[in-house]
């Protein structure tokens, strides 16, 4: 999950977000991958979810110890803010799918019987 959204170290000073966004699109297919191996392997949704979840857990407490290294002079500036864009682009994944699973959840109650 995380590494289909580490395409921050690909922004540079002369490269416009735009180019970034096709390369996030062409790498969101094979994102998908996982997932249809899931399926295959006789995953449930439910513990894709679980383990995306972890991961998302896993990631903000490794960016946790790592702005604590940092604080301790153990970590340099550049690991520090790598780990913590990488936790903030976990958080704002797990909150857009938190959305999206609300918002089908609200459609579902909505339907009629």
């Amino acid at each position: 999950m995380i590494s289909s959204v580490q395409n921050v170290s690909n922004l540079s000073m002369t490269r416009a977000l735009g180019a970034v966004d096709t390369e996030n699109s062409a790498s969101s297919s094979a994102a998908t991958m996982p997932g249809a191996a899931g399926a295959a392997n006789g995953m449930s949704f439910a513990s894709v979810m679980g383990n995306m979840a972890s991961d998302a857990v896993s990631s903000l407490k490794g960016a946790e110890s790592m702005s604590f290294a940092g604080i301790k002079g153990t970590a340099t500036t550049r690991e520090v803010v790598d780990s913590m864009l990488q936790a903030e682009q976990t958080l704002q994944t797990a909150i857009a799918i938190r959305d999206k699973v609300v918002s089908a959840f609200l459609e579902v109650t909505k339907m009629q019987m």
